[in-house]
């Protein structure tokens, strides 16, 4: 997944495209292609690499047609590759896709099985198939495409190239796509800034959309093939606003992307109506998870606090006792372990040199090792015997949002998968689990809905120098991750410390001018955490209180209240996190 550009229209398609990637290049990405008609055939041209690489590649050559397709490739089948890159032909049909198809093994099976042969590790590859067949069989190009889409399960943003056929389709299930409007062309793009320079106007599909699109005009049909007609809709963005969707910086935009983070992490994952979870590079046998006596949780920053929530999650679900160690010190220790430790190392960039270090350290010693990771073929995910991905997609923003929620949605992955092997968690008890985790990616928008609220709190709190945030239990580390956010972002002084541990330190340091975050949802801490409150009241402090909708006992004595809603205790870092990214 990452960028999408379409053109069809009376121009030569090549420079519209590359300039369309070279727009989305903020996104980041791993591979470039494109496809356009030369002489009534598809040529496609694809690189590993940067968009100039590309560029390079196709400087000189003349394509005679005017309808094309392009991509920049963020790698989630498959490694980052020329191979791999998109777009993907499979007789008459390219295609590029951004998003996720669960079900993509299956259906290759299937079309191996009919003769049908495959060139890349994709997902996507699938999708060209199944059209290429639909056609095949007589059907025209909107029916080949829609019953095509009919098959698919997961997430996807299309656009399709079809010899033969001189029009563009593209389609979206939640994925994002629009379709701009020209002055006699069109263009389709998975986000606004690749074609602003051409245009203002844009129809924004809805899930289940496609879009037939020709040189007379665009047509919109849903899956059924009713066909609608979406209101247009003029963008005012500058470019620079484009990139950020309208938001004022990356950072805000990826605290508003992290839902779908975790849908993505989620997906193809969890199994309600069976009861299962599903970890498709996991390294150890079902008996040799029975027999593991420990995980060790390897990270730095960020990724070390959703490692320290990642303690509470195997130890409560998988009964196995954990440790999350922060891997600049870990790499110097004397760990005692054997092949019967995890060590678990979890980073972003999969790139951070003391976790590679760590992980090394703890193959030397034996232990089994698996990767919590958002980059495809990264150096920490190839070291490590098995990799969880995170499906976050390219984070911009310096400090850590949406990879954060994503690692602790692969962190409840790792701990149901193992709770389940071991026996801990019946069937019953994981299907209303997932039905609850499924259901977070909802209650996360509920959260971030309050951002108004949110942002007049910390209006008036901007003149402070020092900040305290506190937590109990599983809430801790959200403190921790809270008071790190604040450093990083405002440069103001503020520490994370259990709740319990305030009077051994932090109690003297509190008055008027040092206001206390406390992370406080209704869990089995929630009583002791109300004396904490009262302890720092009593020293004139000024509590800013995060807690459960509905709560009035804690209201009664904060200054400032952020509501979040009811979540199961063990799910309740996803929504208290957001507040204080």
């Amino acid at each position: 997944m990452c960028g999408i550009v379409g053109y069809i229209g009376p121009r030569s398609p090549l420079e519209i495209l590359l300039e369309g990637l070279r727009r989305l290049e903020y996104r980041g990405y791993d591979s470039a292609g494109v496809a356009v008609f030369h002489r009534g055939r598809i040529e496609i041209r694809r690189v590993e690499g940067k968009i100039a690489k590309l560029t390079e590649l196709v400087r000189g050559e003349e394509f005679d047609g005017h309808v094309g397709i392009g991509h920049t490739r963020w790698a989630t089948h498959g490694r980052p590759s020329e191979t791999n890159a998109h777009p993907h032909l499979a007789g008459r049909v390219a295609v590029v896709h951004n998003g996720i198809i669960e079900n993509y093994l299956a259906l290759k099976k299937e079309l191996q099985s009919a003769g049908r042969q495959f060139i890349s590790e994709t997902d996507t590859e699938v999708i060209a198939h199944l059209v290429d067949e639909e056609l095949r069989a007589g059907k025209g190009l909107l029916e080949a495409v829609r019953e095509g889409l009919k098959r698919l399960k997961g997430s996807y943003a299309v656009c399709f190239l079809v010899e033969g056929e001189e029009r563009l389709v593209a389609a979206r299930m939640e994925s994002p796509m629009v379709i701009g409007i020209g002055d006699g062309e069109y263009f389709a793009a998975s986000d606004v800034p690749a074609v602003l320079p051409y245009t203002r106007d844009f129809l924004f599909l809805e899930d289940g959309d496609i879009a037939l699109i020709s040189p007379e005009g665009v047509s919109i049909f849903d899956l059924q093939g009713r066909e609608r007609t979406p209101p247009q809709r003029r963008v005012d963005w500058s470019p620079a606003m484009a990139e950020k969707e309208g938001y004022k910086h990356f950072m805000l935009k990826e605290i508003h992307e992290q839902p779908r983070a975790v849908t993505d992490t989620l997906r193809g994952r969890v199994l309600e109506e069976e009861g299962e979870v599903f970890l498709e590079d996991f390294p150890l046998t079902d008996e040799e998870v029975r027999e593991l006596e420990r995980v060790l949780f390897v990270a730095c920053g960020t990724s070390w606090h959703a490692a320290l929530i990642g303690e509470y999650l195997m130890e409560t679900l998988a009964r196995l006792p954990a440790r999350a160690e922060i891997a600049s010190e870990f790499r110097y220790r004397d760990p005692v372990g054997d092949s019967r430790t995890l060590l678990v190392a979890i980073s972003q960039s999969g790139e951070t040199a003391d976790t590679i270090a760590g992980v090394r350290e703890g193959k030397k010693r034996g232990f089994r090792t698996l990767s919590i990771c958002n980059v495809l073929e990264s150096t920490i995910s190839r070291e490590a015997e098995g990799v969880i991905y995170t499906h976050a997609g390219p984070e911009i923003g310096v400090a850590s949002t949406k990879a954060f929620t994503a690692q602790l949605a692969a962190l409840q992955l790792l701990a149901l998968y193992t709770g389940r092997r071991r026996g801990v968690i019946s069937q019953e008890k994981l299907k209303g689990y997932i039905r609850s985790l499924k259901r977070i990616p909802h209650l996360m928008e509920e959260v971030l809905k309050a951002e108004g609220e949110i942002q007049r709190i910390a209006r008036g709190h901007v003149h402070y120098k020092d900040f305290l945030y506190l937590g109990r239990g599983i809430s801790y580390p959200v403190a921790l991750e809270g008071a790190l956010k604040l450093k990083e972002i405002s440069y103001i002084h503020a520490e994370g410390y259990p709740a319990g541990e305030m009077k051994h330190g932090p109690i003297a340091l509190i008055d008027e001018n040092m206001p206390v975050v406390i992370v406080a949802p209704e869990d089995h801490t929630y009583e002791k955490t109300l004396g904490n409150i009262e302890e720092v009241k009593s020293r004139s402090g000024r509590v800013i209180a995060l807690v459960n909708h509905g709560d009035s006992r804690i209201r009664e004595q904060a200054d400032e209240v952020i509501r979040v809603p009811h979540t199961p205790p063990l799910l309740s870092p996803f929504v208290t996190t957001l507040p204080l990214q």
